[in-house]
C-alpha cells in the first residue's frame, strides 16, 4: 500500500507516519480506505471458513464439544444446524456448507479490496453516482449521519436474521426441550414490549438481559431490536445531527474511532458476562457449565475460552477508545502530537466550542508524567517505569498460574520474570529510539518554536542525553514497580491464609 500512494496526488493529505501506523495512513483517502475495509472483510471470512474446517477436522463426536477446543462449531450447534436431540451431533455436512459458502465471497472480498488500494480512485468523490454514494468527507456532518444510519439498518436487518432463521428456517436449539434439548422452530416468540424490555431493568432476574430463560423472549427482542434499528438507521438518513450534537461531538476520522471501538467494548464486556450466567443461548451442552472456565481440572472449557477472550479484547479495545478519544479532543484543541506542543492559538472565549484550552483532556495530558512541568527526565522515568511494572505483573500472574502452573506463588513469580522480561525489552526500544531518532533530529531538523501553551513535550527530552536518563529511570522504576507488585501478591495471599 505504501508503494502505490507514494506518487499520490493527494500525498499532501497522506499522515507522516510510519507503516506500524495502518490504516491510520488512509485516513483521507476513501477510496484506499474501501479497500482496506473490503480487504479486511475478506480476511475474516477467510478465517470463518478456513477454522470452520479445520475444526471440522478434528472434531470427534463421541466427546463432549465443550472439551475440545473448538470456537465456531459450538455456535453453529446453538443455531440448531447438524444436532438433534440432546444437543448430539447427527451430521458434519452443514458445518462444511457453511464453510464454504464462507470461503467463496471471501475470494471476491480479496479482489474488490485489491482494485480499490491499486487501481480503483483514491479519494471517492461524493456526488449523485452510485460510486459518489460512497464518497464523504470527515467533517461533513450530514453525509456522516447518513452512514451511521446506513449501518444501523445492516444491523437490524442482521438481527431480523437470526429471527427468520428460528422462526422459518429450521429453528434454534433449545437446552429446555424435553430430552436434553433439541432444535425446535420458534412459532410465537416474545412481542409484549413489557415483557421484552422488563429485562433492562431487571424485572425478570438480577442478571438483567442475561436473565433469559426461554427462546420465545430470544427471537422476541431480536424482532424489538431489529425493529428499532431499521427505525433509527431512517431517522439519522433523513435527519440532520442535532445543534448539542453539532457542539458536543468531535467529527473527525479519529473520533469516529473512537466512538467505534467503545461501542465494541461495551458489547465485548456484555457478550463476556451474558456467556458466562447465560445457559439458553449459550448450552452447557456446547459451552460448558456455567460460571465456570473449566469443565474439569485443568481443562478450560468453550465457556471459559469465550469469556476470557471477550474481557480480553474489550479490554484492549477500551484502553484503543480512551486513547483515541484523547487524542481526537487533543487535536481539535489544537495540539499536534508529531510536534508535541499546542500549535493553536488559545481561543477567543466569544468563539469558544466544546474544546478548549481549558478542556479536561488538555489539563489530563498536562499533568502525565511525560508533560508535567518541574521535574527531571529520571523522575519522569521512574514515574512512568514504576506504573508499568506494577500493572504488568497481574496478567502474567494470573496467567501463570492456571493451566500446567497450578500454584499461585509460582504464577507470581511467572508474573515478576515475564513483566521485567518485557520492562528490559521496552527499555531496549526506548534506548535505539533516543540514540537514532535523537540525534538525527539535532542534527537535520532543530526544535522550533510554537505559539502554545500546554502540553508540551519537555525541551530535555528532545536531548540524546537527558533521554538516556529518561529511560535509565523508566528501567528502574519498571523493575521496582514489579518487585512491588510481586510482594503485595505474596503479603496478600499470605494475609488471606492467616485470615483464615
Amino acid at each position: 500500500m505504501t508503494a502505490v500512494i507514494s506518487d499520490s496526488p493527494y500525498k499532501n493529505q497522506i499522515p507522516d507516519v510510519g507503516w506500524w501506523a495502518g490504516n491510520f495512513r488512509l485516513t483521507n483517502l476513501s477510496g484506499k480506505l474501501l479497500g482496506a475495509h473490503v480487504a479486511h472483510a475478506g480476511l475474516i471470512l477467510l478465517w470463518a471458513g478456513g477454522m470452520t474446517l479445520f475444526e471440522l477436522s478434528r472434531f470427534h463426536p463421541d466427546q463432549p464439544m465443550y472439551e475440545q477446543g473448538l470456537i465456531l462449531l459450538p455456535h453453529l450447534a446453538t443455531l440448531g444446524f447438524g444436532v438433534g436431540a440432546g444437543g448430539q451431533v447427527v451430521s458434519t455436512y452443514p458445518y462444511f456448507v457453511i464453510a464454504v459458502l464462507h470461503l467463496i465471497p471471501s475470494v471476491i472480498l480479496a479482489a474488490g479490496g485489491l482494485y480499490h488500494a491499486l487501481l480503483g480512485p483514491e479519494v471517492l468523490e461524493d456526488n449523485p453516482t452510485l460510486a459518489g454514494f460512497f464518497g464523504y468527507d470527515w467533517k461533513d456532518k450530514d453525509k456522516i449521519t447518513s452512514i451511521l444510519g446506513i449501518h444501523l439498518i445492516l444491523l437490524g436487518l442482521g438481527a431480523l436474521l437470526l429471527v427468520a432463521k428460528a422462526m422459518f428456517w429450521g429453528g434454534l436449539f433449545d437446552p429446555w426441550a424435553s430430552g436434553g434439548g433439541d432444535v425446535r422452530v420458534i412459532s410465537h416468540p416474545t412481542l409484549n414490549p413489557i415483557r421484552i424490555f422488563g429485562y433492562l431493568f431487571g424485572a425478570w432476574g438480577s442478571e438483567g438481559m442475561a436473565a433469559v430463560d426461554n427462546l420465545e423472549d430470544v427471537v422476541g427482542g431480536h424482532i424489538w431490536v431489529g425493529l428499532m434499528l431499521i427505525g433509527g438507521g431512517l431517522f439519522h438518513i433523513l435527519t440532520q445531527p442535532f445543534a448539542w450534537a453539532r457542539r458536543i461531538l468531535i467529527y473527525s476520522g479519529e473520533a469516529y474511532l473512537s466512538y467505534s471501538i467503545g461501542a465494541v467494548a461495551y458489547m465485548g464486556f456484555f457478550a463476556a458476562y451474558f456467556a458466562w450466567v447465560n445457559n439458553t443461548v449459550y448450552p452447557e451442552v456446547f459451552y460448558g457449565p456455567v460460571h465456570a472456565l473449566e469443565s474439569a481440572p485443568g481443562l478450560v472449557s468453550v465457556r471459559g475460552w469465550l469469556v476470557t477472550f471477550h474481557v480480553v479484547l474489550a479490554l484492549i479495545f477500551l484502553i484503543g477508545h480512551i486513547w483515541h478519544a484523547l487524542r481526537a479532543r487533543a487535536v481539535a484543541a489544537g495540539f499536534d502530537f508529531k510536534k508535541g506542543d499546542m500549535v493553536q492559538p488559545p481561543q477567543n472565549p466569544q468563539t469558544a466550542t466544546a474544546i478548549s484550552s481549558q478542556d479536561v483532556t488538555l489539563n489530563f495530558l498536562k499533568y502525565l508524567p511525560i508533560y508535567r512541568p518541574g521535574i527531571n527526565p529520571l523522575a519522569r522515568g521512574l514515574e512512568i517505569g514504576m506504573a508499568h511494572g506494577y500493572w504488568l505483573v497481574g496478567p502474567f500472574a494470573v496467567l501463570g498460574s492456571i493451566g500446567t502452573l497450578r500454584d499461585a506463588n509460582v504464577g507470581d513469580l511467572v508474573g515478576l520474570l515475564a513483566a521485567g522480561g518485557l520492562i528490559l525489552l521496552l527499555t531496549i526500544g526506548f534506548s535505539i529510539y533516543g540514540t537514532t531518532k535523537l540525534e538525527k533530529r539535532l542534527e537535520t531538523l532543530p526544535r522550533p518554536a510554537f505559539a502554545a501553551t500546554v502540553p508540551n513535550v519537555p525541551e530535555a527530552l528532545q536531548n540524546v542525553d537527558e533521554w538516556s536518563q529518561f529511560t535509565t529511570g523508566f528501567f528502574i522504576g519498571g523493575i521496582g514497580g514489579a518487585i512491588f507488585a510481586y510482594l503485595l501478591l505474596n503479603s496478600w495471599r499470605a494475609f488471606v491464609a492467616i485470615a483464615n
